[in-house]
């Protein structure tokens, strides 16, 4: 009889997934890891730091830590603990607070713009440490919660992309938690003590529409309890001749069972997939069609499962 799986276990086995399936992480690989200070970008850098050990491929890790000049911040926990663990780092300082408050009414979301101006200053930092690819921390209910946002505010299908690379080809964007689930994090984030910073710029913001796409979800759940599941399966398993973008299709290839794999898509869709709320991607493309998993991203994916399992 298997054994249950706890969080840490679980989180292993969807990174592993998710590197797999989507090309993520690759011999010689210098990730720059961000670092917000939330349990999300703890419990990245915790789950990468356990395969790079674990991994037969060799990659680099660099956690990048963004001083956004908000008030009453503090960044000395996150700083202890990075030295405490032995992470190579960085803190850079940039006064993105001043420039939000100053584009955005009171009251209003600054998630979008926050998360633009942070994504400059990642790019930036990236070309000037010497990474290839930037890691962030968003997770399944992420990804869910933008789908359901641009579907109703924007008036688009589209969602969070586990691979994304940026229209100059300079800059590729991975998401390695994309399969995992919040609540795993969390309980990942309270049994490791991480020292969590608040976000004093938007915290007050209870409104938001993230939150209510949030509370809509867990709705859904209590009524049909495999809906995430089924939402992020959705997202890889688009039917393009039963949808409405003329863009799409091609005449005399539309078919009833025309399913084709979401990584397939890629080049086609990522451009218009863009400015999605909240993290947005814009002006990020990514032209690579999906290709198998090559022996060392199976290996990894492989060594994952039977970690998760022992």
């Amino acid at each position: 009889m298997r054994r249950p799986m706890h969080a840490p276990q679980r989180l292993l086995r969807d990174v592993g997934r998710a590197i797999s399936q989507h090309r993520l992480i690759e011999d010689g690989d210098r990730i720059l890891v961000a670092m917000s200070g939330g349990k999300d970008s703890y419990g990245l850098l915790v789950i990468l730091r356990d395969l790079q050990r674990r991994a037969p491929v060799s990659f680099e890790l660099l956690a990048v830590h963004l001083d956004q000049g908000h008030p009453g911040y503090d960044g000395a926990p996150l700083r202890a603990w990075l030295e405490s663990e032995g992470v190579p780092f960085r803190i850079l300082h940039e006064d993105t607070y001043r420039i939000v408050t100053d584009k955005i009414p009171e009251g209003k979301t600054y998630c979008s713009l926050c998360s633009r101006l942070r994504r400059g200053v990642l790019y930036r930092a990236a070309d000037e440490l010497g990474c290839n690819k930037i890691a962030l921390g968003h997770h399944r209910e992420d990804a869910l919660e933008t789908l359901l946002l641009n579907l109703f505010f924007s008036g688009k299908l589209a969602a969070m992309p586990p691979r994304l690379v940026s229209d100059d080809q300079r800059h590729i964007v991975i998401r390695p938690l994309i399969n995992c689930a919040e609540s795993d994090l969390a309980t990942l984030a309270v049994e490791r003590r991480f020292p969590i910073l608040p976000c004093n710029l938007c915290g007050s913001q209870t409104e938001a529409q993230r939150q209510q796409m949030k509370s809509l979800i867990a709705e859904l759940e209590r009524k049909h309890p495999t809906v995430r599941a089924s939402m992020l399966a959705a997202l890889g398993n688009v039917v393009p001749s039963h949808l409405m973008d003329g863009r799409l299709t091609t005449r005399g290839t539309e078919r009833s069972a025309d399913i084709v794999d979401a990584g397939a898509l890629s080049g086609c869709l990522s451009g218009r997939i863009s400015g999605a709320l909240g993290e947005s991607d814009d002006g990020a493309t990514d032209p690579t069609p999906s290709r198998p998993p090559t022996p060392s991203m199976i290996a990894v994916s492989s060594l994952l499962r039977r970690s998760s399992t022992s």
